[in-house]
């Protein structure tokens, strides 16, 4: 009765007898896993509500306590974004507001930002704080309703295993709200609260520009930028990271660039969904002659980058095209700027899985050392943490989904860095007369092409989603993987499921592997690799199909049709969507 509009929420159903809908809302808990909790704002155990942020916060509460003895010490930071659900009176800042009452509560000190933040800030507070965990209050790229609770670890990084299983568990032992648990205008009076937000605000501009390598170019250059946040919190935050470069500020659409938890002009706010979120974007950068867009996700830890083609066409580009660049472009200013005296041998680059392997290719040639992590940030932002803590340099790391981790004072993806490096990467460039997109070539041309192609197929059954992986690992009788795909030659298995690995000495995976969910990779003589993988949000196969071609290799429309004809072959053989009834990711 505490939350008196998911109160008559619930009271409704039951007046109206709707056993099926109260189900919904009451029959199972939301899932708390490594990237913390992700569902709709509403009434009931399965959404996100005042009362499970407060079970959620004890849970984790208790699991520091045992964790850390000097939490009441060193406390944690809070961070939330602008989202809000009217109809049941949930917002991103209300659950960090009892949150923070929750650990104030037990006489946890509390790091509550004062206004909303990008998601980066968290993590960066953590490291610069060096506090004992980071909550964020987000649910970045997802439709309206939604909210997130995502959860950082002393080292700066999201959490990994086993830590999510350890906070479910504290969860399910915590589910009694404590004393005053709703009252979170007791933190007001506290000596327990503090607002990072100044400090932050300050110390995070300073360190960014660290990575600011032309500063003379960036206070002369005429080229134009439009930037836009999608309605969520980048805005201010990108305008102050191009200042502190000496660039000038951005265009901002204005109809994006405030706050606004409808999302009203997108259907999705995803700008990985390309061109339909950059409409705007593209009008005004015709408006005011701007040749290159800059748009963040709403919680701004993601970033995609659009450019004018000469033909007066628009390129978006793909996570995988502005890995490289960006990659290329770090890697080049640690080489001819850096006051690093760290030797090549120890400098590192990342990226996970299924992103391209671009990075590999640049490694090779130049001599620093790339590693392949997992898919996700998190794994990334931990395996940057143990080779930081070994004294290597980390300049890089990025996945395929539009994340880029362009700073070592944030251990995640941050799409407000990456956007004032891009700019002033293209400032550079516009002084060569050179475009994002002729890098681009002249990176594939120096290191060698790498075409990409991704997809997936919807499947509501997971008991067909078990088959056909099954299917793959006895494709010639038991225990066989096949060995062709259609005309194609497989010369290599790597199976993180069951942590089979045909290219090493004793056929054992390196990296980490996990029932819990389908991923096989396939390497193929002709320099192919293709992974097929389940997803862990949604009822979907996902695959990653990538052509690497050896530098000199430049007839792109032949190795983009030998790619096209190896998806074609490796949808009708592997996935057989007609056996199997998928269905086909519409456009």
């Amino acid at each position: 009765q505490q939350n008196p509009k998911t109160y008559a929420i619930v009271k409704q159903l039951l007046a109206e007898g709707n056993a099926g809908e109260l189900q919904k809302y009451f029959g199972s808990r939301m899932e708390f896993g490594t990237a913390g909790l992700r569902a709709a704002m509403g009434a009931g155990i399965s959404h996100m509500n005042d009362l499970t942020i407060i079970q959620t916060t004890q849970g984790f509460c208790r699991y520091l306590e045992k964790n850390f003895s000097d939490l009441k010490k060193r406390g944690v930071v809070i961070g939330f974004d602008a989202r809000a659900h009217l109809s049941s009176g949930g917002s991103s800042k209300r659950f960090a507001r009892l949150a923070a009452n929750t650990f104030i509560s037990q006489g946890v000190p509390v790091y509550l930002f004062s206004d909303i933040i990008p998601t980066p800030f968290v993590p960066y507070t953590v490291t610069h704080l060096k506090l004992c965990a980071g909550i964020m209050v987000t649910a970045s790229h997802n439709p309206k309703q939604d909210n997130g609770y995502k959860v950082y670890w002393e080292n700066g990084a999201q959490i990994i295993s086993p830590h999510d299983k350890g906070i479910s568990q504290a969860i399910e032992e915590s589910q009694e709200p404590w004393p005053q648990a709703w009252d979170d205008k007791l933190i007001e009076s506290s000596p327990l609260l503090h607002d990072p937000y100044a400090m932050v605000n300050k110390e995070y501009f300073k360190d960014i520009q660290k990575q600011c390598f032309y500063r003379n170019i960036n206070k002369e250059t005429n080229l134009k930028f439009v930037h836009t946040s999608v309605h969520g919190v980048g805005h201010k935050f990108v305008q102050l990271a191009f200042k502190a470069f000496d660039l000038s500020p951005p265009f901002a659409v204005p109809e994006q660039k405030d706050p606004d938890p409808d999302f009203p002009t997108v259907k999705y706010p995803n700008p990985e969904e390309g061109k339909g979120v950059l409409t705007l974007s593209f009008a005004l950068a015709e408006k005011d002659g701007a040749r290159i867009i800059l748009a963040n996700d709403p919680d701004a830890d993601r970033l995609a980058v659009a450019e004018k083609q000469e033909s007066g066409e628009w390129k978006v580009f793909s996570g995988n095209e502005l890995g490289a660049l960006l990659g290329w472009w770090i890697f080049t200013c640690w080489k001819n700027n850096s006051r690093d005296t760290r030797a090549i041998k120890d400098v590192y680059m990342l990226s996970s899985t299924v992103s391209s392997k671009i990075l590999r290719a640049i490694a090779l040639k130049e001599g620093f050392h790339f590693e392949e992590t997992l898919t996700g940030f998190k794994w990334m932002g931990n395996r940057a943490k143990q080779l930081m803590d070994q004294g290597k340099a980390v300049l890089f790391a990025f996945e395929e989904a539009i994340g880029y981790m362009c700073c070592p004072a944030v251990l995640d993806k941050d799409g407000v860095s990456a956007a004032v490096i891009t700019a002033e990467m293209a400032s550079f460039l516009a002084t060569r007369n050179l475009s994002l997109s002729q890098q681009l070539k002249a990176v594939y041309d120096e290191y060698g092409f790498h075409i990409t192609k991704a997809s997936y197929f919807i499947c509501h059954d997971p008991k067909v989603i078990q088959q056909l992986f099954d299917n793959l690992r006895n494709f010639d009788g038991k225990n066989t993987y096949p060995k062709s795909c259609g005309r194609f030659k497989v010369s290599g298995i790597r199976d993180l499921t069951t942590g089979y690995d045909s290219s090493q000495p004793d056929q054992k995976a390196i990296l980490p592997t996990s029932k819990s969910s389908q991923m096989i990779t396939f390497t193929f003589a002709n320099g192919g690799v293709a992974t097929m993988r389940t997803s862990g949000t949604e009822p979907k196969i996902k695959y990653y199909s990538e052509l690497c071609a050896p530098p000199g290799n430049s007839d792109v429309e032949q190795l983009k049709k030998e790619l096209d004809e190896l998806v074609n072959a490796l949808e009708k053989h592997f996935f057989q969507p007609e056996k199997n009834k998928l269905q086909r990711k519409t456009e």
